[in-house]
């Protein structure tokens, strides 16, 4: 059914692949977001660990925005990584790398407890999510007569 041989350069594919799309979406559901708060897409909103918050109607809409992209990349685990076992290992990998853009963009480590939960409720929501649509497909049954019997 699958061979388990060591692919590093598939891997890497599928982290890029995901990577991109989870940046991607990411700045879609910021702009769709964004037109209902008035405010367009910006970096600032996807690295800054101080604009999340229930404070302010913007910090709400780029919490609302980390989670619906969880949601979509959770779509994402299914067409692109097709295993519910590495699910949470690509999910973990798409968070760090987010963590480092943070890190690197605001020149200090993301301490604000909100970014940090949303983060975390995230993780958990597109490795839970992905893992279960894997799961799905990776149970249907195998059909074991595909041909048409010939009557004879």
């Amino acid at each position: 059914f699958r061979s388990y041989v060591w692919d590093p350069a598939l891997i890497v594919a599928q982290m890029v692949l995901l990577q991109a799309g989870y940046y991607s979406s990411l700045g879609l559901w910021l702009a769709l977001l964004g037109t209902l708060g008035r405010t367009g897409p910006s970096l600032h909103q996807v690295f800054s660990d101080e604009i999340l918050g229930f404070s302010t109607p913007p910090g709400r809409l780029s919490m609302m925005a980390f989670i619906l992209n969880a949601l979509t990349c959770a779509l994402g685990l299914l067409y692109f990584i097709r295993r519910g076992k590495q699910c949470l290992d690509f999910t973990v990998t798409v968070h760090f790398f987010h963590l480092l853009g943070c890190w690197i963009y605001n020149s200090r480590f993301p301490s604000t407890l909100t970014w940090w939960l949303v983060h975390i409720v995230c993780t958990a929501l597109m490795a839970a999510i992905g893992e279960y649509l894997c799961m799905r497909i990776e149970l249907r049954e195998i059909p074991l007569n595909s041909a048409p019997k010939s009557n004879v």
